[in-house]
């Protein structure tokens, strides 16, 4: 066995030895999709399915397009609306194949395909804002999918890393499960979560949870849903790039999820990153990222206070706790 295939077989022996995986992921560094990808591999094929497979490219830059390929580009602009630059990753992502944006630009505009035109409403004044360090500011918001299934997404404000989950309803239940879930498994410390004014995250068990992380809990003001701008784009993005090629009624949907969330941490090129994917900006800044050992020790419980979910009567409750 080489290098790495003794490294893959070391975390299938510790997972068939301990038997959760969430353990196994938190000490081997590697994320859930990961080690259940190589289990399988194990599963079918032994020691030789630990082996790197051939990343030889299948399409050559000189080779000429086929037919069936210009035929799927057509089918994601004329079927999804996609512009080129999504085309690209979906691609890639579904069909295995590699292509520049300038090819495929070539290929709509030798089609008639005419640049896609999208209304923008900039609100007058408004100001883009990026938290500097990792786990400043994660924003955490639901999005309601199909009846009786709804998606909780947790942003990172400076990464744009991200957790998601699937649950049957709104509830603060759920959002105790889920903000469980993303400590588990975002890759560093966080000092504050950012919510609307839903009744599923003022609950007093979900603000108590966050205590007892040490954890900041900032909602923001009623009416004000752009200041949860990055998680409401991301949903944007989940219902045109994922929802949009899954049954929501498939069994396996929570793992599609899985799936899809490794590849949009780990692969999809982020805009608003240059071009890098979250997880590449979380390395970069691993170093100036406080532990959460740091953040328990900077976290005061004398300032926060059980919030109320009616922002003026809160608003009237802070102003006589500091007058006091």
């Amino acid at each position: 066995m080489d290098k790495d295939q003794r490294k893959r077989f070391k975390w299938i022996k510790l997972y068939q030895k301990i038997g959760n995986a969430g353990t196994v992921c938190l000490k081997c560094g590697i994320s859930r999709p990961t080690l259940r990808k190589w289990l399988k591999r194990y599963e079918a094929e032994g020691i030789e399915g630990l082996k790197d497979k051939t990343k030889k490219p299948h399409n050559s830059p000189n080779k000429k397009i086929s037919d069936k390929e210009e035929q799927i580009i057509l089918e994601l602009r004329d079927k999804r609306k996609l512009g080129a630059r999504r085309i690209q990753p979906e691609l890639k992502r579904h069909h295995d194949i590699s292509l520049s944006l300038a090819t495929i630009h070539k290929i709509l505009k030798h089609h008639n395909r005419s640049p896609l035109q999208r209304k923008r409403r900039n609100k007058k004044g408004a100001k883009r804002y990026t938290r500097l360090l990792p786990g400043e500011r994660v924003q955490m918001d639901i999005c309601k999918i199909a009846p009786g299934l709804y998606q909780y997404t947790a942003i990172d404000d400076c990464t744009r890393y991200r957790v998601l989950g699937l649950y049957p309803r709104k509830a603060a239940k759920y959002s105790i499960e889920f903000l469980e879930k993303v400590v588990e498994e975002i890759p560093f410390s966080i000092q504050r979560i950012q919510t609307d004014r839903g009744s599923e995250f003022f609950a007093y068990k979900f603000q108590e949870k966050l205590m007892e992380y040490c954890i900041k809990f900032r909602p923001i003001k009623p009416g004000s849903p752009h200041l949860n701008g990055k998680v409401e784009r991301s949903h944007l993005t989940d219902l045109q790039e994922f929802y949009a090629v899954v049954d929501v009624s498939s069994p396996d949907i929570e793992d599609r999820l899985a799936e899809w969330q490794h590849y949009y941490n780990w692969e999809r090129p982020h805009s608003m990153l240059n071009g890098k994917t979250p997880m590449d900006r979380v390395c970069e800044l691993i170093k100036r990222t406080p532990l959460w050992e740091e953040v328990e020790a900077n976290y005061d419980p004398e300032n926060e206070q059980i919030q109320d979910p009616n922002y003026w009567i809160d608003l009237k409750l802070r102003k006589l706790k500091r007058s006091m």
